[in-house]
Order: C-alpha cells, then structure tokens, then sequence
C-alpha cells in the first residue's frame, strides 16, 4: 500500500469546521475504514516551520552550492528543506486540503512547494524542455474549498488559479501519473446549502478513491 502524506494548508487548520479541513477529515476517515493498512502522514503547513525563499535561503543555496560551510543556524533551514523534500518523495499519494485564497493557494502552500520544487530531485532540464522524474506511480489529490463556483465555464473559471497552477506544476514540471481535484464550492454564496455542498464534495472523494489508489 502506497503512503501517503496529507497536507493542510488552511491558516486556521486547527479549526475542523471549514469546508476543507471537513473534507479532509472525512478522507482520512474513508480511508482509515476502506485501506486499513495504509500509512498516513499529516503535515499542517501553519503549524510547521516551512523555509521561505528569501535574501537567507538564496544565500544558504549559493553557499552551499559552492561548498562554503554554512553557520547553525543556516544549516538548520537548509536541512529542514531537504527533510521536507525527502518526506515529499517517500509518499507516492500526496493529498492537499486547502481553501482557496484570492483565486490561488495560500501563501504557505506555495512556500511549501518552492522547497520541494528542486531540480535534479523532482524534474530535470533537457535540450527540449523540462521533465518530470516523479513517475513511479506518484498520484495527488487537491481537496479544494471555494466561496463561489469556478466549473460553470463562466468569468470566473479562468480566475481560479490554484487548480491550474498545482495540475500544471504535478502532472507536467514533476511528472506525477495523475492529479485529481474535488471540490466544495459555493459556500459564501448567498442561500448557500452547506450540507447539500458538503455532501456532493464527499460524494466526489468516494468516486476518486479506488482509483486514487489503484497501481
């Protein structure tokens, strides 16, 4: 059985009442009763020290890059993003629960990714392009929250970013096998039903579970 590692990126992660932390506690639970020998990691990205790309981390990267040492507290981010990277790689099915922030992910999401985005680890350069070197049956699931709707084909589907961003960065820079999306969306929506929502998201996570975890 694939392990798998569950990523939280609500800033109030805490909190189990919003949409996708909801989604994500009834995943784990389904997936807890249907795969009883699965092995599951849980990252809370805001509850966690994530390395920020910043004038410290190039500097900690330049340096290292050349073989200079690095002080303590330098060696200490650089190992933490090498942990994060190496944690990445050993699950083969990676969940993400997360709201969507201004049409994109959270801002710790993306710091997330840029510590785990890393050449010669997740994909490499050639002559023609880049290319993904996560394909030995790497699978991910973005467990999506929304206030509106972005799957009516209408002026707001082209604004949501997250979706196009993180299918994009899995399945075409690293190469994962597949990326899968469900969604509860439309929760601020004025006479919103939030069970009716959450119950079709849930009807989602049901259908893409045997095949999310089928080799």
């Amino acid at each position: 059985m694939h392990k798998t590692l569950i990523i939280n990126a609500h800033p109030d992660f805490k909190n189990r009442s919003h949409h996708s932390t909801k989604m994500e506690d009834y995943f784990l639970k389904q997936v807890q009763e249907k795969y009883p020998d699965s092995s599951i990691t849980i990252l809370n990205l805001y509850g966690e020290m994530i390395p920020q790309i910043d004038e410290q981390t190039y500097a900690i990267y330049r340096k290292n890059a050349v073989c200079i040492d690095l002080t303590s507290a330098e060696k200490a981010v650089f190992e933490r993003s090498t942990a994060l990277l190496k944690q990445f790689k050993e699950h083969h099915r990676i969940v993400i629960s997360s709201p969507l922030h201004n049409f994109n992910i959270t801002a710790r999401l993306k710091d997330y990714l840029d510590n785990i985005m890393i050449a010669r680890e997740v994909y490499r350069y050639t002559e023609t392009g880049s290319v993904g070197l996560m394909t030995d049956d790497y699978k991910v699931l973005y467990l999506q929250s929304s206030g509106s709707v972005y799957t009516n084909d209408d002026r707001d589907t082209p604004l949501e970013f997250s979706h196009l961003y993180l299918r994009e960065m899995f399945e075409n820079i690293m190469g994962f096998n597949q990326y899968y999306i469900a969604r509860s969306q439309g929760t601020d929506l004025l006479g919103a039903d939030q069970d009716a929502i959450l119950a079709e998201a849930r009807a989602e996570i049901d259908a893409l579970l045997p095949v999310f975890y089928s080799s």
